[in-house]
Order: C-alpha cells, then structure tokens, then sequence
C-alpha cells in the first residue's frame, strides 16, 4: 500500500507518469515465486569462469616477458591461449554476468517469473557448453582466427540454438509482464540480445570442410569488413550495451535512489543503438578497406562520445544525495567506479578512431590498454559489484559473509587496473613513436628488437597489475563460497526461488 500511494504521488507530480518512471521496482499485489535457480547458477559460474580466464590473462603477460613459460608445449603457446583468455573473460565471464543479471532485472521489472524456466535452464548448461568446448578447442589451435568468432562452425551452431533460447526466454517474459511499463535497463538487455544474435550469424558465417575445419564465407577485404562492422559490436553491444543494462539497474538500486535522469537514460538507449553499429571500420585505418568506410567508422565513433558521456553522467549522478554511500559502501564503489572507466575507455575509444591518432597507436600496446580500461575497469568491476548484490540475495543472506573483504577486492581491482593501463599506455605511445622514427636517408631509426626490449619494463609492471587484479578474484571467490556455505536459520525455497513480498 505504502508503494502504491507512492506510485500516485508520483504521478501526480509528473503528469507524464509512464515516462518519468522513477522507481525500478515496486512490491507487487500478491507475492511473485521468481526462477531464480538459474540465476545462482550463472551468478556462481561468473566468478568460476573470471578466475579461469583471468588466470590465462596473467599466464599470457608472464609469456611476454618470460617467453620460455611456454615449455615448447604447442598447445600453451600465446598464439593459442590468448584467444582462449578472450573467450573466458567475455563470454563465459561477461556472459555469465549478462545471463544472471538479465533473468534477475527482468523478473523484478516484469513482476513475473521467467518465461520458459526449462529453456533458462538450457541456456544455462548450453552456455557452459560452449565455454568448456572452447577450452577444448583453441588450445589445439581448432580456429577461424576471427578476433570474438574463433570457435569453429559446430560450437558457433550451438551458440545459436543456446542465445535463441536466450531471446525466447527474455522476451518471453517481458511478453506476459504484469506492468505496463519496459523499465530502461529491459530495453539495454534486449538491444544486446539481439545486436548479439546478427553479429555471431553474421560474423561467423562460414563454409565447413570437416568437423574442426572451415572456411569464411566472404573473401579478402569484404571479411575484414565484415569482422570488424558486426565484430566490433561485441564491444558496442556485448561488452557496452549489456552491461549498461546491469548499470541502469544496479546503481539505482544500490544507492536507493531513483535513476537521475529517466529521459537522458532513453535518449543514451536510442543514440547508442543509432550509432553503435557504425563505428566497426575505425579498426581498419590504413588497410585495404575503401577510404570513405575507414572516414566513416572515424565520424560515428566519435558523435558516440555524447551518449557515452551522457549514460556515464547519468549513472554516476544518481548518487546526488547520497554520496556519503560511497565511504560505507564497496559495492557502489565497484559500481560507481566502473562507470569512470566507462567514461575513460568512451572517450579514448572515440580520439584512438582519429586518423592521425591511430597513426600513432595503430597495432601497439596502446590498443591493449585501451581494451582493458574498458574490461576490467568498467566490464568487471560493473560484474562483480552486481554479483555481490546477488549472491547474498540468492542464497537468503542479509549480506555478504565479509564486507571488508569486498573493500579489499575493490582496491586490488582498482589499482591492478591502473597499473595495467598506465603501462600500456606508455608502453604503446613508445612502440607507436619508434616504429615511426626515420633516418634523413628513410631508413628506420630502431629496429623492432630495440623497440621490443624498450617495452619490457612495462610488461613487468603490466604482469604485476594483472596478478593484483587476479588476487581481488581469489578474494572474492572465498567470499562467496563463505557466503553460499554458511547455514542459514531458516531452510532455502526450493530451486532457491524466493517469494518477495
């Protein structure tokens, strides 16, 4: 009753009541039994996968600068187990965070439990399928070499049937919502549902000669085109516009207060999913691809800086009074930092597509830095303040089994991140500046072995960034398992569905 009177405050005060839905969820009518099994079980498998993963990420900077760590193993190779390291940190890390999050935001916004709970279920051992065949595969160098599609044509067919599951279900429920209202962070979710699907169809079309073997199905120039207009939208979709899903969620509620600004939230979903699109040629400056494309991923990667900017904004202002949060709070410090590394890598990503800038930082360690500002500064630290919210939740705890474990996780995260970026960045700027250098005669003023060895000082400093963040893993991996093992005074519902009230 207490919700509803305030509902209609509310709406008497905003005459356009719908549009200005500042509340996320309210109590519904009659108690709601949510699925949320299969919540817990992606919820629990994002942290499993992101020490996985991250672990392979550690493995692989320590190979830079020790190149003996590969024991002359083929199948420990660099070439072989960074693509296996993307793999876990985006898909089976982000993805599992995405699934979680996703099933959990949709139920409480819907007031409905999931659509199809044996299909949710599917998605949720389909998905680790694919992960574990991934595993699998890329160490044996089983490849279709493209960055974000490397899985050959069997698992790319499982991928399908598992995200078309995926769309049922979420759809699905929005379908037989018991609300009138899409709450913002419904419409992010599903824009990467589907911007997802078009990209893995189309990305990874492809001609199959035996069961580990096949071949692109576009030719020369046109595949690149392709890789990189529908690859890069793993990053404007995938990697930006999910988690800006769990950001228009989360953050509000965490904070307990309404989202700032409602109507910049569904100018930020219109103008992201207008843009976003466009921007995958600005990988392709100075390659074969037609000028006028490379011009063209310049210019609407950087118009997407305003909306990028404007999401960032209107998340971190939410907090406008309550600041005082963030000094009690590591949660919202995960949440709140994440969307500063949001802003950062949204404004680096837009200068890096400027022709003359990309000159510079065009294949160096530059991009790498740049890739993971946005991975582990916004993308992971955005996961892990949300799964922390989960996790007490799911398992019927007040909280989790050691909040200053969670600052703790939080500083390891945020220096690791630093350090890594910083090194990069430098790192790459020098790469960049040498492999540019002339002689008065045209002759190359450094040799790629001098620039190699110039850069590894920062690939030490990188590593070390690299093992603190992972450690902040390990933290929170106990965390949870302390979490998850303690006994709770009263026995869990069934399929841990919880009844809220």
């Amino acid at each position: 009753m207490r919700a509803q009177r305030l509902l209609s405050m509310i709406a008497a005060a905003h005459p356009s009541g719908a549009a200005v839905n500042t509340d996320i969820e309210s109590a519904p009518a009659t108690p709601v039994r949510y699925q949320d099994d299969v919540v817990l079980g992606f919820s629990l498998m994002t942290v499993v996968w992101g020490l996985v993963g991250m672990t392979v990420g550690v493995w692989i900077a320590a190979q830079l600068l020790w190149p003996a760590l590969n024991f002359d193993v083929p199948w420990l190779s660099f070439g072989r187990l960074r693509p296996l390291h993307t793999n876990a940190v985006v898909f089976a890390f982000g993805g599992s965070a995405l699934f979680a999050t996703s099933y959990w935001v949709v139920q409480r916004t819907c007031r409905t439990p999931l659509f199809a709970p044996n299909l949710a279920r599917f998605t949720f051992w389909g998905w680790q399928a694919v992960i574990v065949a991934a595993a699998i595969t890329l160490p044996l160098g089983i490849t279709q070499s493209k960055e974000y599609a490397e899985l050959e044509w069997p698992i790319d067919i499982l991928i399908a049937a598992v995200w078309v599951a995926y769309a049922v279900v979420f759809f699905g429920t929005i379908a037989r919502r018991t609300v009138s209202h899409i709450y913002v962070a419904n419409w992010f979710y599903g824009a990467y549902i589907l911007a997802v699907a078009i990209l893995h169809i189309v990305n990874s079309a492809a001609i199959p000669i035996s069961l580990t073997t096949s071949y692109s199905a576009y030719g020369g120039g046109v595949d690149a085109m392709v890789q990189w207009w529908y690859g890069h939208n793993a990053v404007g979709f995938f990697l930006t516009a999910g988690f800006l899903g769990m950001m228009y969620y989360f953050v509000p509620k965490q904070a307990g207060r309404p989202i700032y600004s409602y109507r910049l939230s569904i100018v930020h979903f219109w103008a992201l999913i207008a843009v976003y699109m466009w921007a995958g040629p600005h990988h392709l400056h100075y390659t074969a691809l037609p000028d006028w494309v490379q011009s063209l991923g310049m210019v609407f990667s950087l118009i997407l800086l305003a909306p990028s900017w404007g999401g960032m904004i209107n998340g971190v202002m939410t907090l406008s009074g309550a600041w005082h949060k963030l000094r009690e709070d590591p949660i919202l410090k995960f949440l709140i930092v994440s969307l500063s590394f949001y802003g950062m890598s949204t404004f680096e990503g837009p200068m890096m597509s400027i022709k003359t800038v990309n000159a510079l930082s065009h294949y160096t360690d530059w991009t790498i830095g740049h890739v993971h500002s946005g991975a582990l500064g916004w993308v992971a630290m955005i996961s892990i303040g949300s799964i922390y919210m989960l996790i007490p939740r799911l398992v019927g705890a007040s909280k989790m089994h050691s909040v200053p474990a969670i600052n703790l996780h939080f500083w390891l995260a945020t220096i690791g991140t630093v350090l890594y970026i910083v090194a990069m960045w430098i790192a790459g700027v020098m790469q960049g500046l040498m492999w540019r250098a002339t002689e008065i005669d045209g002759t190359l003023t450094y040799s790629f072995v001098e620039s190699l060895k110039a850069t590894y000082p920062y690939y030490a400093l990188r590593l070390l960034g690299g093992v603190i963040y992972l450690s902040g893993m390990f933290v929170m991996a106990w965390n949870v398992w302390k979490t998850v093992a303690a006994e709770r005074p009263v026995e869990m519902p069934a399929r841990f569905a919880r009844s809220v009230s």
